[in-house]
Order: structure tokens, then C-alpha cells, then sequence
């Protein structure tokens, strides 16, 4: 089993991360963000992951901290649990529906980070969540476990639909590109040996 566990203290946040990439999307939530919780627990459901994240933050201040760092150990716990890469598919991608938004994610786990970020969010907040905190969310991610993610914004008007519909389909890209081709287990899916 693909599984690790991180814990990240910092002046700003203390997190505690428990992760099985080969899970059923089983999740114990709590960062103190409403709406980054609901992001979380509906990406562990359609990554099937299995996911515990523990966040103790300076909320007080805003969200940006709480969701960048999770971001950054959420990364750390994918990057530990994954290991050498040995089988895995390497790439994946899905284009997901949401009423009126299609949101298209692509994923190469290639050992190199990069983020190519597409979304038009039409509005500064969700609620009390700043918008422009989920870039800095995928940033921290691809920063700490190095994949080259791409999320484009086919259409869409409404706002949590745009953010939903993009941790949705990362969660099925990522699932995608994570699992074991059991006849190719045992190797690097790379000409060069090595992601």
C-alpha cells in the first residue's frame, strides 16, 4: 500500500497529514476553511483517496497560509507515498462537466513542476474564501510532489462550480495517472530510468 504521513509545523499552520493513495475516498477533514474542507473531501472521493488532514492555522489573519501550506503537505504526503514511480501509468487527464462549467485537468508525474493555470474564476470570494487562493493551493502542490499539471477552463459562469469542477478532475487526472499497470510494475515508465 501506497501510504505516508506528514506533519508540517510552521509560525503560521500546524498540519497533520495521513494519505493512502490506493484507497477507497475515505477522508477526515478539518482546516478550519469551510470551503477548502468541502474542496478536500470531494478530491479524496474522486481520487479515492484516502485522506486525513489536520489544520490549525492563523484563520484569524485569512485563509492564505492554511491553504497554501496544505497545498505544500498534501504535495509532501503524494511526493513520500508514491516512492521510485515504479508502474504507475505516469500521465493522466479528464475533462469533467459540471452543469455549466467544463473544467479539463492533464497530469504528467514527471518529476518536474510546473502549473498551467487556466481558470477564469469570475468572482473574488466563495463565501468568505478568497478565490485566488487555489492557484496558490496548486502551486504548493506541484512545488513539493513535481508533476506538470495543467487545468484549463472550457466554460463556465458560476464560480464554485469553476473551483469544484477543478478539484474534481484533478482528484480523477491524478487517480489516472497514479495507478499500477500490473504489467509494468516493476519499471519506470521513462526512457531515462528515472521521474
Amino acid at each position: 500500500m501506497r501510504q505516508s504521513s506528514i506533519k508540517r509545523d510552521t509560525a503560521e499552520t500546524k498540519i497533520q497529514i495521513e494519505l493512502n493513495v490506493d484507497g477507497t475516498g475515505v477522508s477526515e477533514i478539518d482546516t478550519k476553511v469551510g470551503f477548502l474542507n468541502h474542496m478536500l473531501t470531494l478530491f479524496a472521493k474522486h481520487g479515492r483517496f484516502d485522506l486525513k488532514v489536520i489544520c490549525d492555522g492563523d484563520i484569524d489573519v485569512d485563509a492564505h497560509h492554511t491553504t497554501e501550506d496544505v497545498g505544500i503537505a498534501l504535495g509532501q504526503a503524494f511526493k513520500n507515498a508514491v516512492g521510485d514511480k515504479k508502474g504507475i501509468t505516469r500521465y493522466g487527464f479528464f475533462i469533467l462537466p459540471m452543469d455549466e462549467t467544463m473544467i479539463l485537468t492533464a497530469i504528467d508525474v514527471s518529476g518536474r513542476d510546473y502549473l498551467g493555470y487556466g481558470l477564469k474564476i469570475p468572482s473574488p470570494s466563495v463565501g468568505t474564501f478568497d478565490t485566488e487562493l487555489v492557484q496558490e493551493f496548486f502551486l504548493g502542490f506541484v512545488r513539493n510532489f513535481p508533476i506538470t499539471l495543467h487545468i484549463d477552463q472550457l466554460a463556465g459562469t458560476n464560480t464554485h462550480h469553476i473551483i469544484e469542477g477543478t478539484f474534481k478532475s484533478f482528484a480523477r487526472s491524478l487517480n489516472q495517472a497514479l495507478t499500477i499497470q500490473e504489467e509494468y510494475k516493476d519499471e519506470i515508465p521513462s526512457t531515462k530510468g528515472v521521474l
